[in-house]
């Protein structure tokens, strides 16, 4: 007999799926403890696990698993051929009609100017910025950070400088994205005087920036053609910016406005760590398979974590290690989470400052 974590490690299935294919009666494990509620596997389960990971990732919706798994089990190999054989009809519809899309889109693009955000590489850009405030903008998005090397354009912090006058009353904004969740921040600025320049930052040169931004002193940021470089007293850190072109954030983050609820950030990590998962799916980036919190607003303005079966009007489903990931950065006791429609990103804000904040991408419940 298998445990059910030596069955998820075995079979590519986590945990929390594995508990979520059991309520689903798909996979139902051979025993369960009537005292403690442990689910134990029978050997000749594991091959029905890897069956059921691989027909998942191939998108097969739950029904025609379940049918899978049953023709499967009973040797009915005719009917186990006519559903492979009519997803990967499926497939291949979607996938001609997603060329069809993509050719038209590209098409689109070519009659207009690309909408990504390209900085001027030949103007040359000087700031001052306060060491600290620099530090807390950072602090508040690098984890936001994309590392999928098939989006290169994803893999650094965007710096994006606005002018003020006679060099004072600018800002600079940072922000980061990996698609499944972006942060923003901003800290004062000044010395910049023209339009809004931007450059995109490799992520180690983030953090060699990070690590000189210890004390308090104004800190000089310049960009000079390809060259990026911070100078913190005697010390700088300094590299090629990338070339590659960032999203334009500013449309990224104009959402309707949505439901506010304050929660105390120590008590609420405590309910997201204590409280019941759910399993859903993602990119590889993400991590496949996901432990996802479900939220709910209450009508006293009380989120709370539901459990399934639980849920009571409107929820939202969110990778729970990003959701912890953004509480952290966002390096306040108390913070606000903000709800749109289902379908729209939970946003993460702080009480006392507007300019940073993060947005996480729902995520669709499996099943």
């Amino acid at each position: 007999m298998r445990s059910i974590g030596e069955m998820a490690r075995d079979s590519g299935l986590g945990v929390s799926a594995l508990r979520f294919y059991d309520r689903a009666g798909v996979l139902v494990p051979a025993r369960v403890d009537p005292v403690s509620g442990y689910r134990w596997y029978a050997p000749g389960q594991l091959g029905e696990a890897r069956l059921l990971a691989r027909l998942r990732r191939a998108g097969m919706p739950l029904a025609d698993v379940r049918l899978v798994l049953a023709g499967w089990s009973g040797a009915d190999t005719d009917l186990v051929r006519g559903l492979l054989e009519a997803h990967l009809r499926r497939l291949e519809r979607d996938l001609a009609d997603a060329r069809g899309a993509f050719s038209a889109v590209r098409e689109m693009l070519d009659q207009r100017e690309s909408p990504m955000t390209v900085p001027a590489r030949t103007d040359a850009v000087r700031l001052s910025v306060p060491a600290g405030g620099l530090r807390a903008a950072l602090d508040a998005v690098r984890f936001a950070v994309g590392r999928d090397p098939e989006l290169p354009m994803l893999t650094g912090v965007l710096f994006d400088a606005e002018g003020g006058e006679g060099g004072e009353g600018g800002g600079l904004r940072v922000v980061a994205t990996d698609r499944y969740r972006m942060a923003v921040a901003r800290t004062a600025a000044a010395g910049h005087e023209g339009p809004r320049a931007q450059v995109l930052v490799p992520a180690p040169l983030v953090d060699a920036m990070r690590a000189l931004l210890s004390g308090d002193e104004t800190v000089h940021l310049g960009v000079e053609g390809d060259r990026v470089t911070l100078w913190a007293g005697d010390s700088q850190a300094a590299g090629e910016r990338l070339a590659h072109d960032f999203p334009d954030y500013r449309r990224l983050v104009r959402l309707p406005a949505g439901r506010r609820a304050e929660v105390d950030v120590a008590a609420f990590r405590e309910a997201l760590a204590d409280g019941p998962v759910r399993a859903g799916e993602a990119g590889e980036e993400a991590g496949g398979a996901q432990e996802l919190s479900v939220l709910h607003v209450t009508d006293d303005g009380a989120v709370t974590v539901c459990g399934e079966g639980d849920e009571e009007g409107d929820v939202v489903a969110v990778d729970r290690g990003f959701l912890l990931d953004a509480l952290a950065a966002a390096g306040r006791d108390r913070l606000l989470l903000e709800f749109g429609a289902h379908t729209a990103p939970l946003a993460v804000r702080r009480t006392d400052d507007e300019d940073t904040f993060s947005l996480l991408m729902p995520v669709r419940l499996d099943g």
